[in-house]
Order: structure tokens, then C-alpha cells, then sequence
């Protein structure tokens, strides 16, 4: 049933190959609707605190969470920047959570069944600050005060980045065959019903490619209505209100990163095909699945997939084939997907190394690690 669960995941994931570095904001409608993809990351939200009975919760204008912050929160409306906890995604022995009683803190039974994702949750904050509301829209300010600006008339800046090709956000709204994101500082919003065709300086016109890496980057206005649902924001576009822009004025202050404790080291979760698997199609893709986020810097000349050498000796072959492929990283899921640039070579034993090299974005070491399965004949 696991396995079935995660592969859901891959399959489904519509995040791209890069991912922006450093903090994100977010809010908690969007949190909750996406745990796996927002689990573990350094986040930026909006709320109220609120203390009951020395428990604190924040929430905004339909959710609410948990908080674990040690210190004492203003009144009113904070900022509140730290990591989201699902105990159901991390193991009772995780290093993170030998700060805390577990029956105190999170009211769980130290004997009992360990829960499952999405049944223990929390936001673990390093910084709570009193916050103000934005004085004009921008992506920032709608992804942080999402009810603030819903069904409203706004204008935007940002910077295009396709169908989400940087992995900015968790899923898409599915809108219209042109939907796009935006994004600008920490914060990413989705475009619909706007195809990203427009005049340069010159009047020449050019269209952004919604898969190509290439066009990323390019600062856009648009305006439009504000809309949110499950979990997500999106503009609906304006028809004719597309056009290039320059960077806006908003800054984001550079902030200390979220001290908590490490996590565990990376490790494989997942494969397709799965270890020893046998009768594989030549035509497979490879896709491997991971409990934290890695360094992508770090996969280069590190990912080995090789024919056995044994099996060539067997056959009377000078030389074993050499097995030519591309890889992809998708950050939303932790996926490392291979595939193969020629068929692979009938009744061959086929082993994938993950050697020495590869880390998390926190720099711990993933272990070595070797998928081994058997081809099939078509």
C-alpha cells in the first residue's frame, strides 16, 4: 500500500527539475493541502498566535496549526518563520525530536502506534515578529494574506517560470491550457487564462515557452482577479494585460537561517522498477524516491546505472556495452528520474549506483546505494 502511495506521488508531481534555495512563503491553507511537499522546508507564514492553557496555535482566516515556538509571541498579527513538522513523515527516533517530550508536547503515547502522516502536525518556529499588512498587492503579500485578496482586481510582477519548471509551488490549478507561474522574492503564484504572448520593445512578437528553461527569468506584469482553492492562488488574467516589466521595489530582509536540529541523513525510499525486480521493459524509465531534499550541485558523476561485467564475459564480449542515459531531479517529490537516451539491451542484468558524493541540502551524506533489476526481451 506504500508503494502504491508513493507512486501516486510520482506520477501525479508536476514540479520541474530546479528549485529556488532559502525560505518560502507560504500560508497555511496552502500547508495543509500540501504537507509532503512543504514538510521539512524553512517557510514563511502569516497568522495570530494564540495560548491556551500554554499550548500555542496560529492561525489565519479558515485554518489553523500547532505552533512549538520557545519564547512569547506578540499580539495581533505575526510573522512567523521556522519549519512545518509532520510526525507522520519522520521516524520516532529522529534526532529533531529529542528536544521534546512527546507526551507533553505533542500528546502521543510513547508506547503506542506511531501516527500516521498528517495526524500529528506543527509549525516549528525559530522567529515570531508582529507583522503589518502590505500596503499594495504583490505576489508576496497575496500568498501571505491569501483571503485579504481574494476576487479582487490586482496587479502583479514577476518573473516567468513556466509550468512551474523551478518547483516553486506543489501542484497546479488546471485551469487553462496556458496556466503559468509567476514569482518574485520568496513567493510564486499561478497565471491562468493567459497565453505568454506579447510585444517586445521593437513590437516584435515573442511568446515564453512553457517548458523551456530558457525563458525563466523574464519579468512580467499582468493583472487580473485573485482566486484560492485547495490550497493554492492563482490570477485569472486579464485579457491584452500581459506585458514585460523590470524588477518591482519589494525587498525581502536577509534573515539568519532556521536553527533546528538536523535530520537524518537522506536516504532511497522508493524505486521503479523496484530492487530485483525482474522481466523489466527495455523501454523503463527509473525513478528514485528519497526521505529529504538533496544538493542537486551534488548528482553529477555520481549516478552510475552499468550492465554486469559477469554477464559479458558469459557472452564472449570484449567489452561490456556501455549504458547512455540523462537524469532529471524533481525537487517537489525528491525524485531522481533516468532515462535512457538508446533501447536498453535485451536479457541484461541492469544495476543503478548512487555512489560516494551525493548530499542533502543540509550537507549530510546520502549512503551509497545500488538498485539492481533483470530486462525482459521486449
Amino acid at each position: 500500500m506504500v508503494r502504491r502511495a508513493l507512486l501516486l506521488t510520482l506520477v501525479v508531481a508536476t514540479a520541474a527539475s530546479a528549485q529556488p534555495a532559502g525560505r518560502r512563503a507560504t500560508n497555511l491553507a496552502a500547508i495543509l493541502a500540501y504537507p509532503g511537499f512543504y514538510f521539512g522546508r524553512a517557510l514563511l507564514v502569516v497568522g495570530t498566535v494564540s495560548d491556551k492553557n500554554g499550548e500555542f496555535r496560529v492561525a489565519d482566516d479558515e485554518e489553523s496549526i500547532p505552533l512549538l515556538f520557545k519564547g512569547n509571541p506578540p499580539d495581533g498579527l505575526d510573522e512567523l518563520r521556522g519549519e512545518f513538522w509532520d510526525l507522520g513523515r519522520m521516524k520516532p527516533d529522529d534526532i529533531r525530536l529529542n528536544t521534546y517530550d512527546l507526551r507533553t508536547v505533542f500528546h502521543l503515547d510513547p508506547d503506542a502506534a506511531w501516527p500516521r502522516p498528517g495526524e500529528v502536525t506543527a509549525f516549528v518556529a525559530t522567529s515570531v515578529t508582529g507583522a503589518t499588512l502590505p500596503q499594495a498587492p504583490s505576489i508576496r503579500a497575496i500568498v501571505l494574506h491569501p483571503f485579504r485578496y481574494v476576487d479582487q482586481k490586482v496587479t502583479i510582477t514577476g518573473q516567468f517560470s513556466g509550468r512551474n519548471l523551478l518547483g516553486d509551488l506543489p501542484a497546479a490549478p488546471g485551469k487553462s491550457r496556458y496556466d503559468f507561474v509567476l514569482r518574485s522574492a520568496d513567493a510564486a503564484i499561478w497565471v491562468i487564462n493567459m497565453r505568454p504572448r506579447l510585444k517586445d520593445t521593437s513590437g516584435k512578437d515573442i511568446e515564453l515557452g512553457l517548458d523551456a528553461r530558457i525563458d525563466t527569468g523574464r519579468w512580467l506584469e499582468v493583472r487580473g482577479t485573485v482566486q484560492h482553492a485547495r490550497g493554492l492562488q492563482w490570477l485569472d488574467a486579464d485579457a491584452g494585460s500581459l506585458k514585460f516589466s523590470k524588477p518591482p521595489t519589494e525587498t525581502v530582509t536577509e534573515e539568519e537561517p532556521v536553527r533546528v536540529p538536523a535530520g537524518p541523513p537522506p536516504e532511497v525510499i522508493f524505486s521503479a522498477p523496484t530492487d530485483d525486480e525482474s522481466d523489466v521493459s527495455l523501454n523503463t524509465t527509473v525513478r528514485i524516491q528519497f526521505s529529504r531534499d538533496l544538493d542537486q550541485k551534488t548528482l553529477k558523476d555520481h549516478i552510475r546505472p552499468h550492465y554486469l561485467q559477469a554477464q559479458s564475459v558469459e557472452r564472449g564480449e570484449p567489452d561490456t556495452p556501455a549504458v547512455e542515459f540523462t537524469f532529471q531531479y524533481i525537487p517537489a517529490t525528491r525524485v531522481i528520474e533516468l532515462k535512457f537516451t538508446k533501447p536498453l539491451e535485451r536479457f541484461r542484468t541492469l544495476k543503478v549506483d548512487l555512489i560516494e558524493g551525493i548530499l542533502g541540502t543540509d550537507g549530510q551524506p546520502l549512503k551509497p546505494w545500488t538498485l539492481t533489476f533483470a530486462l525482459g526481451g521486449s
